[in-house]
């Protein structure tokens, strides 16, 4: 039985996009290929979590402030976010085998001198540089997909094992963070880049195929105004968490991050070749699952990132305990992204993702009643297997359906903004979730009350507001088309 997507009836069909007149590239060993732009995923997507549980160390020996440590997580992932749909356009122009291999030079070169930083500050400016190399290689891990895997069951395939180690690469950083932590150092987390990173950059010259050029033009306006907004609505979020949201300083980063967001959707519309082609949301599927990939993240952030924070001050597990953790969820989430493929054709995506956006509420909403005195077994281990489960079926099906149809011309840019929603979301989502925090610690702060008691009444609220936005993908995903 054939899964298709198409716009024009209630059904949905997912069938390849209509071949242009570019004969697609010789492809001598696709599975090493496969393997070369998975690795390089993977490695992207685990930075984005793999410092978490490092996160006490790193501020022990570099003396951040508890305000400033989030800064380690959001300092990636917010140029990362902030330039994707950059990166993706650059690779259309530039060459998206180039692009790809550059960015990750850029990235493994950052992870080295992160590695060796001996101040806050310059950990700050490598975990900088750090995203502006996943932003140039992260569209091209999706376009290279597209272009090399032209036949339906095999993209699909593809596809599915990119979404397994995007979603299951978040789990996967806390546990490899623990293991590093434990067994070496925190800086082991940022050195283990170095080997795949030079792998990756040897081989993918040699046996990635080089997808023909496009013509296209860099739209600079367009990524200076996305950056800006971006950038200036997370840092008011994480400002607010501090100084409240009567300061000045703070509405005027929000209203001027609104006026920059105001202005790039304009250009967008008026930009012949934009960074973030609108054509790309006029399939309701397509829209559907761009949207349920920014409002997921902001949802799972707060449990990667409050929830390691829980296991190592308040039940005191080490490091390598807390990665360990988290090992029932990601093995949730990775093995029901492998029978997606099988899933999908069956049911299509609106039972999946109604099921797994329902999971991951649950989850949520089951880490709210966390206490001092809560156990791994009787406390963690539910939510974090609903969350696993909630993963696997809430995101796996969304790359599918965004680019197993879009044009071959816009496969850069549609992974561009599919990266961007993901990465923005969850950058966005850890600001709204910090901001939370900080104003519920704030509250709880009394003379008799333990700073325990504090940190959990802190989490509980992040939580709360997170189970929240879990039951808006649950919304979203109702929109989806009934399929055959």
């Amino acid at each position: 039985m054939e899964y298709s997507l198409s716009s024009e009836s209630t059904s949905t069909q997912l069938t390849l996009p209509v071949p242009d007149t570019v004969a697609p590239p010789q492809v001598r060993r696709p599975h090493l290929v496969l393997a070369i732009v998975l690795t390089c995923q993977l490695m992207l997507i685990l930075d984005a979590t793999v410092m978490n549980v490092a996160l006490p160390k790193i501020q022990h020996d570099l003396g951040f402030t508890p305000t400033s440590l989030s800064w380690v997580m959001n300092a990636y992932s917010l140029v990362f976010g902030g330039l994707l749909l950059l990166g993706g356009r650059a690779g259309d122009l530039f060459g998206r085998r180039r692009m790809f291999v550059l960015g990750t030079a850029l990235f493994t070169a950052a992870s080295l001198v992160g590695g060796l930083a001996d101040s806050a500050t310059l950990l700050l400016v490598a975990r900088v540089v750090q995203g502006f190399g996943a932003a140039a290689a992260g569209p091209s891990t999706l376009a290279l997909i597209v272009s090399t895997f032209t036949e339906t069951r095999a993209r699909v395939r593809a596809l599915s094992l990119f979404s397994a180690m995007s979603s299951g690469g978040f789990a996967i950083g806390l546990i490899l963070g623990g293991l590093l932590t434990e067994w070496l150092s925190w800086r082991a987390v940022l050195f283990i880049n170095v080997p795949f990173g030079a792998a990756i950059i040897l081989l993918a010259p040699r046996f990635v195929p080089e997808p023909a050029r496009r013509k296209a033009h860099l739209d600079i306006p367009g990524a200076l105004t996305g950056t800006t907004a971006v950038a200036a609505l997370v840092y008011s979020f994480i400002r607010a968490a501090t100084h409240g949201w009567g300061d000045p300083a703070t509405l005027g980063f929000l209203f001027g991050g609104l006026a920059a967001l105001a202005a790039f959707l304009t250009i967008e519309l008026r930009t012949r070749q934009a960074l973030m082609p609108l054509r790309l949301f006029a399939d309701r599927n397509r829209a559907a699952a761009y949207l349920n990939f920014f409002i997921g993240p902001m949802a799972m952030m707060s449990m990667f990132f409050y929830l390691t924070q829980f296991l190592q001050e308040v039940t005191h597990f080490a490091a390598l305990q807390t990665g360990l953790a988290f090992l029932p969820m990601a093995a949730a989430m990775f093995s029901l992204s492998r029978v997606i493929p099988r899933l999908l054709p069956r049911f299509g995506p609106k039972p999946l993702l109604l099921v797994g956006t329902t999971s991951m509420f649950g989850g949520l909403l089951w880490l709210t009643q966390l206490d001092q005195g809560s156990t791994y077994v009787a406390g963690l281990l539910g939510p974090m297997l609903l969350m696993g489960i909630g993963g696997g079926l809430a995101f796996s099906p969304l790359n599918i359906i965004i680019m197993s149809t879009v044009r071959p011309e816009d496969a850069g840019a549609a992974g561009g903004v599919l990266q961007t929603m993901q990465q923005v979301g969850s950058t966005l989502g850890l600001a709204i979730l910090v901001t939370v925090f900080g104003t519920a610690t704030r509250s709880a702060s009394t003379a008799t009350a333990s700073r325990q008691e504090v940190l959990v009444t802190g989490m509980t609220a992040a939580f709360t507001t997170a189970a929240i936005l879990a039951a808006f993908t649950f919304v979203v995903a109702l929109t989806f088309k009934r399929t055959r």
